[in-house]
């Protein structure tokens, strides 16, 4: 990516390189102060939004995952919308949080420079710190971000992966054995495809845990197993299985 297209739109910084040919940017909602049954949620456990470019030739791909408060999602998508920019869903990650947040997935195709241009524009309408992140946010340095609290080596013999300290939290970001394609274009882990597992360490041992985890629609139970064992309705888990078929997921 050029220097003056997404990097200073978006962040007026850097994003960074990632494998598969995916420029990405972190975008972590430093501002909110969250907590789940008392845990206060670190940025990089469960509020950490991002945005990942990838060339296609002369156009971008885009896809993203934006962090936001209630009161931010129809200012948000009403901009993004009007630019041309996808939203595949909109979605809790975290259950019982104070104050609730929630997570809008997007994605769109076209010139590098205007899809940024839109996503900053459309960010704008929320309160997502876009520029430079502070001195006092900045990630620490891995010795400090791997509490000695957990123990990381024991979660990486037993998820069988390397993970990387971020910002107080053990992250894992797990490829899929296969290769996920939107439109016939292959979409690389660093675009979304990977499944995430984080650990923030809350003391004694003990940790407070997130996941995302990616599976194809065909996957796993029928409807009604999977309705019975979340509490939810098979017609609501219909839904999530037409949507990823939407999405070629």
């Amino acid at each position: 990516m050029a220097a003056d297209t997404p990097d200073r739109r978006l962040r007026e910084g850097s994003g960074t390189n990632q494998p598969g040919g995916v420029h990405k940017f972190g975008l972590p909602r430093t501002d909110l102060h969250v907590t789940v049954d008392g845990v206060p949620i670190k940025p990089s456990l469960a509020l950490g939004g991002w945005l990942a470019f990838r060339s296609t030739g002369n156009e971008a791909m885009v896809m993203g995952d934006l962090v936001l408060a209630e009161d931010e999602i129809n200012p948000v998508m009403t901009k993004l919308l009007a630019s041309g920019i996808t939203v595949t869903a909109v979605h809790n990650h975290l259950l019982r949080a104070q104050p609730p947040t929630f997570y809008m997935h997007v994605a769109g195709q076209g010139d590098p420079v205007k899809l940024a241009a839109a996503l900053h524009d459309a960010l704008g309408a929320s309160k997502t710190p876009l520029g430079a992140p502070a001195a006092a946010v900045s990630p620490p340095s891995p010795a400090a971000s791997a509490s000695p609290e957990i123990d990381t080596a024991k979660l990486e013999a037993t998820l069988g992966h390397k993970g990387t300290a971020n910002g107080g939290v053990y992250q894992f970001a797990i490829p899929r054995g296969d290769t996920i394609s939107d439109d016939g274009m292959p979409v690389p882990p660093a675009m979304g495809t990977a499944i995430g597992v984080n650990f923030q360490p809350t003391g004694g041992g003990k940790a407070a845990i997130t996941g995302d985890f990616v599976l194809l629609a065909a996957e796993g139970q029928d409807n009604q197993e999977i309705a019975a064992t979340l509490g939810v309705s098979r017609q609501k888990v219909g839904r999530w299985r037409e949507r990823s078929v939407g999405i070629h997921l």
